[in-house]
């Protein structure tokens, strides 16, 4: 029996073997197909980790834009109101009503029964002062010349005036009225687009940083070392230190202090050409202001596509490079003692913030930006407040065209009051309705995503020395890249090139891999519902 069994095992060895190795290899390849589907689970649930936290930092920077924004926006608010004072040039009015009323009347009927004066004595622009006493509102910059001219004497509102006629201070509250609206739209909406930039150029380093900094072995030792390593600091290769972000977050002093002002002169000459013939008494509909307020914005910006595209907004943004140090001493980042010099680190950031501003895509957003807010201004505050028109609703609607509200008229004066009060909203630093309207322009979310996810792979001067000490940085950058461009619906689908420049990317001109990339943001958001 037992060599029975023995033979039967020799005659069969060879299908054993085979048997043997068909489940050998069999459960081999099950464990690695197990590793494999292990590993490609362990990568998604990281891949999706990392995309979650980009979108949260993403998120977060857009919120910080937001909060900047409110921060300094009243310092330009400031600067526009000292230089066009509406109220200043309200309060004059008014005295030369009371003076004629006293010469009509006598002195002390006047002082005594002010309010009862006369019909026949009364000013056609009677109405008019007392509808931007209870439409406007006085600033805290014109409470000075209000209660007796004893602020300083420094301020342009505290200055001395010559003494003008009534038609003339009119026609200079007018311009100055809607000059400082439209200003401030103007200020509100750079302001807007710079802070975009910056932060989120700075968000996107910031990241890169943090992942170099995971990436990079351990110290060897765990040696204190009192050595100064600064310049060879890898967040420092990609601009993450302190010194050069307050640097270089410290030029949007340029418009708040000089562009402002740049733009309120080109402001000026565009409402003094367009408004200027208008009379203060004469009756106005909305349409019609509408399309005075269409003329201003052609002479400002540009009357074609193509003039919007070419229309430079960069001088009004940074300074000139021989204005740069300037800038860092008027903003507290250097001492007037001595003569500070960008860094290289800062003059990157400082070289992508321009080009950025000069590419198309730039003049795009800001053109909605401005659509959004003059709208707001004219279709909604001013034909609610001055032209009575109940707000458009879809119950109302057809309410509104049948009753032909568009041709509801008012007081061209009374309009101007409107002008006065929005202005202060448009330029407040707390719950602002107009950068609410702002950042609801979807453009605007699809920039700063593609401004963030944008060039990652220039960003790391030193990427090469880090490959080559084997940390794995530039798969890890790689792999950053995917997941920027996945996170926000406006990203693109590839990186951006360009040509490289000391590590950066080059984004100039209507062909840089920036331009590819916000055309297929634009393109994403097209199809999706908004």
């Amino acid at each position: 029996m037992i060599a029975a069994t023995r033979r039967w095992f020799r005659r069969n060895r060879t299908n054993f073997v085979i048997g043997a190795g068909v489940v050998g290899a069999g459960y081999l390849a099950g464990q690695y197909v197990l590793a494999k589907v292990s590993e490609a689970r362990q990568r998604m649930s990281d891949e999706r980790i990392a995309r979650e936290n980009l979108r949260r930092r993403f998120e977060q920077n857009q919120e910080d834009c937001t909060f900047t924004v409110l921060a300094i926006l009243p310092t330009a608010t400031e600067n526009i109101i000292q230089e066009l004072p509406v109220e200043q040039t309200l309060n004059e009015l008014q005295k030369q009503k009371a003076e004629r009323l006293a010469r009509s009347v006598g002195a002390s009927e006047a002082a005594s029964d002010f309010p009862s004066a006369p019909t026949s004595v009364a000013d056609d622009d009677g109405k008019s002062l007392k509808s931007f006493q209870s439409e406007s509102y006085v600033h805290a910059s014109q409470v000075a010349d209000k209660s007796g001219g004893d602020g300083d004497s420094s301020s342009l509102a505290s200055q001395p005036r010559p003494k003008k006629s009534k038609a003339q201070l009119w026609n200079e509250m007018k311009i100055t009225s809607i000059t400082r609206a439209f200003t401030l739209i103007y200020t509100l909406s750079l302001l807007t687009l710079l802070t975009r930039i910056q932060l989120n150029l700075l968000g996107r380093r910031n990241y890169l940083a943090s992942v170099v900094s995971l990436a990079s072995p351990p110290s060897q030792s765990s040696r204190i070392s009192l050595e100064n390593r600064d310049d060879d600091n890898f967040e420092n290769a990609y601009g993450n230190d302190f010194e050069t972000n307050r640097k270089y977050l410290s030029f949007s002093w340029w418009l708040l202090h000089r562009g402002c002002k740049d733009i309120m002169a080109k402001v000026t000459a565009a409402v003094e050409e367009v408004f200027g013939s208008l009379n203060p008494r004469e009756d106005i509909t909305l349409e019609r202001l509408s399309e005075l307020t269409l003329e201003v914005r052609k002479r400002v910006e540009g009357s074609t596509e193509e003039d919007r595209r070419t229309n430079k907004w960069l001088t009004y943004l940074l300074p000139p490079a021989d204005q740069e140090d300037y800038v860092l001493t008027e903003s507290g980042m250097a001492s007037p003692s001595t003569t500070p010099t960008p860094t290289p680190s800062l003059r990157r950031l400082l070289d992508e913030t321009s080009d950025l501003i000069d590419s198309p895509s730039f003049t795009h957003v800001l053109t909605h930006l401005l659509d959004a807010a003059f709208s707001l201004l004219i279709d909604t505050k001013m034909a609610t407040t001055a032209f009575k028109i109940p707000p458009v609703s879809a119950s109302t609607a057809r309410v509104v065209e049948i009753t032909g509200a568009n041709e509801a008229k008012a007081k061209v004066a009374n309009t101007l009051a409107v002008f006065c009060r929005q202005a202060h909203v448009i330029g407040s630093g707390e719950q602002n309705e107009y950068l609410a309207a702002m950042e609801n322009v979807r453009e605007l979310e699809a920039f700063a995503a593609v401004v963030y996810s944008s060039n990652f792979e220039f960003e790391a001067p030193e990427a090469g020395e880090v490959n080559a000490m084997g940390s794995g940085v530039g798969a890890e950058t790689a792999e950053t890249v995917e997941t920027a461009e996945s996170t926000r619906p406006g990203t693109a689908d590839t990186a951006v090139g360009g040509d490289v420049a000391g590590g950066e990317a080059s984004l100039v001109g209507a062909e840089s891999g920036f331009e590819s990339a916000w055309g297929k943001a634009l393109a994403k958001e097209d199809g999706k519902d908004v």
